[in-house]
């Protein structure tokens, strides 16, 4: 009996210690000296096996209860006293000032491609999206490239794997041409779609030209659809752009997926004032036969436009910006301008 009244004494005198702890390591302390694996309680119970086959019960139980009730105690004290470190060291005055966080703003780019796909979803496009790793046929043989042709050059794209005859090769897109193939092997016509995302090319870094950059094209297939829409599309896109005053025209070009294919240039008193009658701003034409028969349309019952433009260019002329790298050095000196 004298061991089971031992019990209950040395509880209370743990529980007096454990909430008296003044602090974090004082608390760590006092754990250790009664429940730790040395401690004055945890002796006590290594004591059960002294005792008899009917006291073992009654004490085992009291033991257990009072080792819960302990460690409740420790969990309770030790939530205090994490509260109480974490509180501030001097007295607050909620009278003060409060300090504003600077707002973000959005990247000039961000900003140019949210108004681009604002103008085209004023005249009933939507947005398509596709892998920015690419097969060779998506982003090359259907759209009418065969191998020999110069953009299949490995010198001007990253490929990601050996071209072997057992290994398919991919690469990095260098256009988003690509997704409109997709999607025209995925849903019927008629097609109204812009894509925008990142491509790539081999190309040295300087003012006009990154490895890296952003290109939006716009799709638009059904039936009876002309150069006439082509050229209304972009004059549209662009007065949205760049202003009520853009002029646009059309030049004679190749581009292996359109036929008849056009460079389109603009001009407006921006172009005037940095001394130049017009600018080349875009690639177009109507989507090549051959490409509509590989993704399986009839060429002769559906007609398409297709352009694409880099959203870089735009950007630099909007604002005036004379040299690409800055739009990828995340210099805050410069992006905070927009």
């Amino acid at each position: 009996m004298g061991f089971l009244n031992d019990i209950e004494p040395l509880k209370q005198t743990a529980l007096t210690e454990l909430k008296a702890a003044p602090d974090l390591a004082t608390l760590e302390q006092t754990k250790g000296a009664w429940i730790g694996p040395n401690g004055k309680f945890t002796a006590l119970m290594k004591q059960l096996g002294t005792l008899s086959k009917e006291e073992k019960p009654a004490a085992g139980k009291l033991i257990n209860a009072a080792k819960v009730e302990l460690e409740t105690a420790l969990a309770s004290r030790r939530e205090e006293l994490e509260l109480k470190a974490a509180l501030p060291k001097e007295p607050t005055d909620f009278t003060l000032p409060g300090r504003r966080r600077a707002l973000g703003k959005l990247h000039p780019l961000t900003q140019v491609t949210d108004d681009i796909v604002r103008a085209f979803r004023k005249i009933g496009f939507a947005v398509a999206d596709g892998p920015e790793i690419e097969d060779e046929y998506h982003c090359f043989d259907a759209l009418n490239t065969p191998a020999d042709h110069p953009a299949r050059d490995s010198q001007d794209t990253f490929y990601l794997n050996p071209q072997t005859p057992d290994a398919r090769p991919y690469l990095l897109r260098t256009h988003t041409s690509s997704v409109q193939i997709r999607v025209m092997e995925k849903q019927p016509p008629p097609i109204r779609i812009i894509v925008p995302g990142r491509v790539y090319r081999r190309d040295n870094a300087d003012a006009t030209h990154n490895p890296t950059f952003h290109q939006i094209e716009g799709l638009y297939v059904d039936k009876n659809v002309t150069v006439g829409d082509l050229k209304g599309t972009v004059e549209f896109v662009f007065k949205e752009l760049m202003g009520d005053d853009v002029k646009i025209r059309f030049r004679p070009h190749y581009f292996s997926y359109t036929e008849p294919s056009y460079e389109i240039d603009f001009t407006n008193a921006l172009v005037k004032k940095m001394g130049k009658d017009w600018l080349e701003i875009a690639g177009c034409g109507m989507v090549h036969p051959q490409v509509f028969e590989t993704v399986g349309y009839d060429p002769e019952v559906w007609t398409g436009w297709a352009f694409g433009f880099g959203i870089e260019r735009i950007a630099m002329l909007r604002y005036g910006i004379n040299d690409i790298r800055l739009f990828y050095e995340n210099d805050v000196r410069f992006l905070k301008q927009f």
